[in-house]
């Protein structure tokens, strides 16, 4: 079985991560969409709720299946007998790190490839870091997350005393 593993924060998830998950989707029998746990990083949604907005995102998927991990994504992958590590670039500034990340995965698991997907144009320009800024200032990100991330984003910020757009 070909295994993938598409690792990140997807906090929150954005229509661009998407494109990436569904395309990836098709290249492999089972992909993983691994939602990192850094306790170095403080988050906007818990990973819990990251993963439930994964799943509710990604159910018309049935390869797909959405978990958390902490520690090395190479490790995280070997275990879920994965060949490949996937990685969305938006933009040439994005090939930089990841290529050094992917250096280092592979000096780590020589037999692990990282496959870079560019995010369709349209999400080239979106992150989750945006997302959050625009919609913590009551601007709509309808155009750039699904309906339920907008919603769970527009509760937190005005559970936080932030605006609703």
């Amino acid at each position: 079985m070909k295994v993938g593993v598409y690792p990140g924060s997807f906090d929150p998830v954005t229509y661009g991560h998407l494109d990436i998950v569904q395309r990836a989707a098709d290249l492999f029998e089972r992909l993983y969409v691994a939602v990192l746990k850094n306790p170095a990083k403080e988050a906007f949604f818990p990973v819990e709720e990251r993963v439930e907005m994964l799943q509710a995102v990604t159910r018309h998927l049935p390869n797909v299946v959405c978990e958390s991990f902490e520690g090395l994504v190479v490790r995280y992958a070997q275990e879920r007998k994965a060949t490949a590590i996937v990685r969305g670039l938006r933009a040439v500034s994005d090939f930089e790190i990841e290529f050094k990340m992917a250096s280092m995965n592979r000096s780590l698991a020589p037999e692990m490839e990282t496959i870079f997907m560019m995010t369709s144009a349209p999400y080239s320009f979106v992150s989750s870091s945006i997302i959050k800024e625009v919609a913590s200032f009551g601007g709509s990100v309808g155009n750039w997350v699904p309906r339920e991330v907008e919603e769970r984003l527009a509760r937190r910020l005005n559970r936080q005393g932030g605006r609703e757009g």
